[in-house]
């Protein structure tokens, strides 16, 4: 269970540092702090003795070789119970696990699109800073 439970952290850090890596590109940043990185050459490199190899890195290199943009996934992520079951001994045990826990709110994230929270959060953004979303696609 707790095996299951770090790897939804491991996995969750992977996500986390390739997506800042693909936004390294983006266009909203001034031009000179740019960077159009391949990912999957990135990753691949990684799982050639770098500290942060891993097989769930070997996998990960094997999807972005096979689809560098991930268009076949829509980014939903089921859990399984191991997560919760880990989250659950944790609080039992007094024993902090931001980490987990965290990488398990985020698989309940990614199966909603805007909460109504993110919209609250966005309603008082622009209630004291003017702060107003961008318009939609």
């Amino acid at each position: 269970m707790v095996h299951n439970g770090i790897e939804y952290g491991l996995m969750q850090a992977y996500a986390e540092g390739l997506d800042i890596l693909r936004n390294a590109g983006s266009q909203e940043l001034p031009a000179e702090l740019r960077f159009n990185l391949d990912l999957a050459d990135i990753t691949e490199l990684w799982r050639r003795g770098s500290v942060v190899s891993s097989w769930l890195l070997d996998l990960t290199a094997g999807a972005l070789a096979q689809s560098p943009d991930l268009k076949e996934y829509s980014g939903f992520v089921q859990d399984s119970g191991e997560g919760r079951w880990t989250i659950e001994a944790a609080i039992a045990e007094s024993v902090p696990a931001p980490v987990l826990a965290a990488s398990l709110f985020e698989r309940f994230r990614s199966r909603q699109d805007h909460t109504f929270g993110e919209k609250v959060l966005s309603a008082m953004r622009h209630a004291f800073g003017g702060h107003r979303e961008p318009p939609k696609a």
